[in-house]
């Protein structure tokens, strides 16, 4: 008998600990973060009151050489160093599409009739963890002046249980990109901006981003991004592989889509379609 009331307990407290579902205690997870973060604010204190007003010409000097050293290496990494300005892929063409009458990708070294100016690239997704548990990943990809872009990305995930019903969160992004490497068959980006999450958490976050894209073979392509948003002293990450199949302007896409929101991840299959305007 104590065997069949502890295993009806543990059924109880199993089924009460997944009740809940995984979209609500990843809400929850961020707005406990919230709290803590505004009770730890209340207590924070400076106890830096042993400055000395005495100025040291020779730490002036050295410590100004190092921000020099500094800002001169964070720029080359950054933006370009001294010694990719004279490759051709410093002054790289935007192209219409990849794959164009040729096999470039995304940028190309000379003016032709397949470069451009300003390109975009809407894509949607459909990912789902299982049957209950899926959503949909719509983004549009600006690109201008050869090394600057825009993206805007807005995720919706939705859960249903005959326990909690239906729950939903959406996540909107805005990323301005700098595409830091520009070849024909490869390029990279890095990228900084702002991250709104809805539903219960209703919070605005600073977010930053990374990805390549890498043009192996026509007509496939390969395409992987990491972008985290810093929210209530947590985080949002997110991290896409896909494999892209670009057929004039339109491509078919096929991959996995990491999530983590807060404490909790999410697995998912990642398919859908893209177009270049």
């Amino acid at each position: 008998m104590k065997h069949i009331t502890l295993y009806l307990i543990t059924i109880i407290f199993s089924v009460s600990s997944y009740s809940q579902g995984k979209i609500s205690e990843a809400e929850d997870s961020l707005k406990k973060s919230k709290n803590t973060s505004s009770n730890s604010q209340t207590q924070t204190t400076y106890a830096n009151n042993n400055s000395t007003s005495d100025g040291n010409f020779l730490n002036d000097v050295v410590g100004g050489l190092f921000v020099q050293l500094f800002a001169y290496t964070a720029y080359g990494v950054a933006i370009e160093s001294p010694f990719e300005s004279t490759h051709l892929a410093s002054n790289a063409y935007l192209t219409k599409y990849p794959y164009k009458n040729s096999d470039k990708g995304n940028f190309s070294y000379n003016w032709d009739e397949d470069s451009e100016i300003f390109t975009t690239s809407i894509s949607t997704r459909y990912i789902f963890e299982t049957n209950r548990l899926y959503g949909n990943h719509l983004n549009a990809d600006m690109r201008f002046f050869k090394r600057i872009g825009l993206e805007l990305d807005y995720l919706q995930l939705w859960e249903e249980s005959p326990n909690f019903g239906k729950n939903a969160l959406a996540i909107y992004t805005a990323l301005a990109k700098y595409n830091r490497v520009r070849t024909e068959r490869f390029n990279a980006y890095w990228g900084l901006g702002a991250a709104y999450i809805d539903g219960d958490v209703d919070a605005l976050g600073f977010t930053y981003g990374l990805g390549a894209e890498w043009f192996f073979a026509k007509p496939f392509s390969l395409a992987c991004n990491f972008n985290q948003v810093l929210v209530n002293n947590n985080s949002v990450n997110k991290f896409n592989g896909l494999l892209n199949y670009h057929r004039k302007q339109y491509k078919f896409i096929g991959g996995y889509e990491h999530l983590k929101i807060g404490s909790v991840g999410f697995s998912n299959v990642s398919l859908g379609v893209g177009i270049s305007l």
